[in-house]
């Protein structure tokens, strides 16, 4: 008889828990996977994936006024209903949960659909008191929003259920200054709500190069975002009415319709047994591994935002691919955290990928930028002054490319080939070198002076 019920547990059916469960059933293993409550964890239940489709929803306002231009006879007065994308939106994401269920069982993997919190090395129980023995244990369990302590929080809202609005707010308040916040202001201005963004300093998007950051501070102001700077919560307040009267430090009180909190994410390790199973954890409850995904606990594994390394859905992908490889397929694998991509699905987005121009000046000295300020051919012919910033940041000594940050149309888009460029070590010289794409907004990367 087999010493364990299984090879692997995985407790988390998110992005990584989802890949490291079916590769390592590929592999031979037997493997189970908890999952409280739905399979796609929050990129495809209340991420990323919906989120997206938010945003898509939100570019037809802008581009439903610049068809006019184009020769579109498009209503003055197009409507637009709340309801109607909120429900298709959680309709693809019914879908995409039924074929991560569907791939996961084809791999050969057994889903339990209860809660499971480590009792032991080898051991785990389930919410219904089952318990459950196997070699090997994979922490999966992602991350939640974080909510503000004050009077009053249990009023706001975060992002999970912000696809989830009964109705369009006619005026929110988003805490926040990163790219949860960001993106949100940007999908509800676009919808026609008032919005309000508060932050606890003038900085957003910090990490991001400066540049590109500043350009869409400018142009979220031009579109009518307001920004409330230096503010923190003191208390929210529920009127009659059910509209919620804000309190701010430094500011008027505010009256909104709805409060969102978007102020960064906190690992899922509370209560699930792991300091008493002598797992360690960091000072913000992140569950420490080392290069292999181990915790202290040799039979201990964690991957994805629960570990706190980057919160991005890739590398949650790839940390469960290197764990699957290396412990079932004999092919040990690390994951190589340099030059990762991202983007902020903001109006316009932003991309970016490598170091940006002041963290290249201090860890390299010598630098040179190159940049490019320039509107798009599309915004030209709609009349929109809005204008795309490209910015190149180059080792100054070899030419070699260390940094691309771009913010305007379809930026994520034309980032994801210029990141391998980035990440193959290219210098600006093979850029200058490549013919341009004409007539394109890709074509500015390899015309950069």
């Amino acid at each position: 008889m087999a010493e364990y019920d299984y090879d692997l547990f995985v407790i988390g059916a998110g992005s990584g828990g989802v890949r490291a469960s079916r590769v390592s059933s590929a592999y031979g293993a037997r493997v189970a996977v908890a999952e409280e409550y739905r399979v796609g964890g929050t990129c495809v239940i209340r991420g990323c994936v919906p989120k997206k489709l938010l945003v898509y929803g939100a570019h037809f306002a802008e581009d439903l006024k610049d068809a006019k231009r184009f020769g579109w006879q498009v209503p003055i007065d197009c409507a637009f209903d709340w309801a109607t994308l909120r429900d298709n939106v959680l309709a693809d994401v019914d879908r995409l949960n039924g074929l991560y269920t569907q791939g996961l069982e084809n791999a050969g993997a057994e889903i339990i659909l209860e809660r499971a919190t480590v009792t032991g090395p080898h051991e785990v129980t389930l919410a219904s008191g089952k318990k459950i023995t196997s070699k090997y244990i994979l922490v999966a369990t992602g991350a939640h929003p974080h909510i503000p302590e004050f009077p009053g929080n249990e009023h706001g809202i975060t992002s999970n259920e912000a696809f989830h609005l009964e109705s369009l707010p006619r005026r929110i308040m988003i805490a926040g200054g990163g790219y949860i916040a960001n993106e949100f202001a940007g999908i509800f201005n676009e919808f026609g709500s008032h919005v309000i963004v508060v932050n606890r300093t003038d900085v957003i998007l910090r990490g991001y190069d400066h540049s590109v950051r500043d350009r869409l501070l400018q142009i979220s102001l031009t579109k009518g975002i307001d920004f409330r700077f230096h503010a923190e919560f003191e208390k929210i307040e529920k009127l009659e009415n059910g509209c919620l009267k804000v309190f701010l430090t430094g500011q008027e009180p505010v009256e909104v319709d709805v409060v969102l909190f978007a102020t960064g994410r906190v690992p899922n390790s509370t209560g699930l047994g792991l300091e008493e199973a002598g797992v360690e954890l960091d000072a913000k409850g992140a569950i420490k591994v080392d290069a292999q995904n181990r915790t202290n606990v040799d039979s201990i594994y964690a991957v994805g935002d629960v570990t706190n390394r980057i919160q991005l859905t890739p590398i949650a992908i790839r940390e469960g691919q290197a764990f699957a490889d290396t412990i079932f397929g004999g092919k040990p694998k690390t994951v190589d955290y340099g030059n990762v991509p991202s983007a902020v699905f903001s109006h316009p987005p932003i991309a970016a990928v490598g170091m940006t121009e002041g963290e290249a000046r201090n860890k390299l000295g010598s630098v040179k930028v190159y940049t490019s300020d320039f509107r798009a051919m599309k915004n030209v012919l709609a009349n929109r002054n809005e204008r795309a910033l490209y910015k190149m940041v180059c080792d100054g000594m070899t030419g070699r490319v260390v940094g691309i940050h771009m913010i305007g149309p379809d930026a994520p888009e034309i980032l994801q080939a210029a990141a391998v460029a980035v990440k193959a070590g290219l210098t600006k010289e093979a850029f200058d070198d490549t013919v341009a794409l004409h007539p394109s907004m890709a074509e500015e990367l390899v015309l950069l002076k």
